[in-house]
């Protein structure tokens, strides 16, 4: 998690001071739950995405261009939920840093990348929704599984690049990272505002401008179906008016993942620009970055409320039926 604050405001010493342990004054069987709780929203974030990961991977008519976004973004939710959630919430309920200094710049660096994965991730779904809606020649005849596999490993390395930068070049990561008791990196003015672009301007008004741009397109396309319908034969009508209602759904769907995505991610920088101008309270910010993480939680549920063809997926995969010869080629989509 990023830290909007001037590093010269505060000294090393100070800051420590200021992120100092609180005892843990909870009763035993809160502290079980807790860990319960813990222990399956972690689970649930896993397993979800791996549903999906599988899903796309395995079965034929789920290697599209689209599908490849979103088994990015179901890698990226995955491992954020394999490798930073555990410990996020673990600090959550412990409210201490219970690991050392080494463990404490891994989870830094592997939270800032797959954060900022998922961020793009998002922002090549609107990018990619709205090019098929408003040229679907061209992206037909240029978007390809090979080229969106291009475009998703830029991103990868190209997250990677960017936050080995961020610490590399905010000053000595090793040293501003980690007080007795939490595990913060504190941002100098700089870098403050170049992370804010970056990784929250930028992606967010790429996100609500293409996707404001897609349901304009949507609207209008249905407003011309309507009305080619009306002169038509009934066979055609029914064929135009199924590929305008599956448009339709999949913008509808993935606009649903956007806008959670959104409604999950707002909190966080909010409170971040926010932390120069009031009262910084660590815990506020750890509960609005768990919201953020959260999110990773909330994609699979999402397919599985909206995509029918991913319960079907589901059922396949639980009943090992893709273990069967030619499985890979069911017809999933029907």
């Amino acid at each position: 998690m990023h830290v909007f604050m001037n590093q010269t405001e505060l000294n090393q010493s100070d800051r420590c001071v200021y992120f100092s342990c609180s005892e843990r004054s909870a009763s035993p069987v809160i502290y079980v739950l807790l860990y319960v709780c813990a222990t399956a929203v972690v689970l649930l974030t896993v397993c979800g995405n791996l549903l999906v990961i599988v899903s796309v991977l395995h079965f034929k008519q789920l290697h599209t261009p689209t599908n490849m976004l979103l088994f990015s973004l179901a890698m990226s939710d995955c491992l954020i939920g394999a490798l930073v959630m555990p410990t996020v919430l673990i600090r959550a309920i412990e409210s201490c840093w219970i690991f050392d200094k080494g463990y404490c710049i891994r989870h830094l660096m592997i939270a800032y990348v797959l954060t900022g994965l998922s961020i793009y991730n998002i922002a090549l779904i609107a990018v990619d929704r709205y090019l098929a809606l408003s040229n679907p020649f061209f992206y037909i005849n240029t978007i390809s599984r090979r080229t969106m596999s291009i475009v998703v490993f830029s991103n990868w390395c190209a997250s990677l690049v960017y936050n080995i930068s961020l610490c590399y070049f905010n000053g000595n990561f090793s040293s501003s990272v980690i007080c007795p008791g939490d595990c913060y990196l504190f941002l100098n003015e700089v870098w403050s505002v170049i992370d804010l672009v970056i990784t929250f301007i930028f992606p967010c008004s790429v996100i609500i401008i293409l996707y404001t741009g897609v349901f304009v397109i949507a609207k209008k396309h249905a407003t011309a179906i309507r009305e080619l319908n009306n002169h038509t034969r009934p066979e055609t009508q029914k064929i135009t008016s199924h590929s305008m209602k599956s448009e339709r759904k999949a913008a509808k769907v993935l606009g649903i993942l956007v806008s959670v995505f959104l409604v999950c991610l707002l909190p966080y920088f909010i409170y971040s620009l926010l932390g120069d101008l009031i009262e910084l309270q660590p815990e506020t910010f750890l509960e609005v970055g768990i919201v953020l993480y959260l999110n990773s939680t909330i994609n699979p549920v999402i397919y599985a409320l909206f995509y029918p063809w991913f319960r079907r997926c589901i059922k396949l995969i639980l009943t090992l039926q893709i273990f069967q010869t030619d499985s890979a080629f069911i017809n999933i989509l029907s």
